[in-house]
């Protein structure tokens, strides 16, 4: 039997606001090398990474001077395309993913369908989290947005749900990880599906 084809894709975007550069390889360890001038984010993508045994390469720049919100969000973006990209027909996969993940006192769920049908639902962040600069630079309003440009450019149904949490820092990180977990079971090749994972017989 041929080995399958890893699944791979490299995306660059460049706007008036920012320049993106993506590698990833669904197939890959959890090996990472982020660079998007803001370090939250670099944190929250190598745990991603790391966690999804997906190898990301990342650098990105923007008009940070303003604001990291351009940067991060269209690295996002970027994100998202090149996981629908590489998923190619999505023949084989398992799907769906879920997880619970947490860090010290905070506690996050996702679940994750790679249904081609773009939706996002996310709740449970305390108030006041959207406030808050976590590392003086990334604001805690931003953990919803990654995950809308995520969901909407890769195609992807995602419910990520913060159960417990008071720390900043923790509550993102726990969020991050939880669905990089729940992506990993999603995204994999599950040997006892036989094409399309779908009755329509597409994604």
């Amino acid at each position: 039997m041929a080995k399958a084809a890893r699944r791979v894709a490299t995306i660059e975007r460049t706007t008036s606001e920012s320049s993106v550069s993506l590698t990833l390889d669904l197939d890959g360890d959890g090996t990472s090398k982020i660079n998007t001038t803001v370090p939250f984010f670099d944190h929250m993508l190598t745990a991603f990474a790391k966690h999804s045994l997906t190898n990301l390469t990342v650098n990105a720049t923007g008009d940070t001077h303003i604001d990291v919100h351009h940067t991060v969000e269209d690295t996002a973006i970027v994100l998202g395309q090149a996981i629908k990209q590489a998923l190619g027909d999505k023949a084989g996969i398992s799907r769906y993913g879920d997880a619970l993940c947490p860090l010290d006192e905070a506690l996050a769920q996702a679940v994750v369908d790679i249904s081609g049908r773009p939706y996002l639902v996310h709740t449970g962040e305390p108030a006041g989290f959207e406030h808050h600069l976590i590392g003086g630079h990334f604001t805690g309003s931003m953990v919803r947005h990654v995950f809308e440009a995520i969901t909407f450019n890769a195609g992807l149904t995602v419910h990520v749900n913060v159960i417990n949490g008071r720390d900043p820092h923790h509550i993102a990180e726990a969020e991050f990880k939880a669905f990089a977990r729940a992506f990993r079971q999603a995204k994999a090749l599950d040997p006892l599906v036989s094409g399309i994972p779908s009755t329509k017989g597409a994604l």
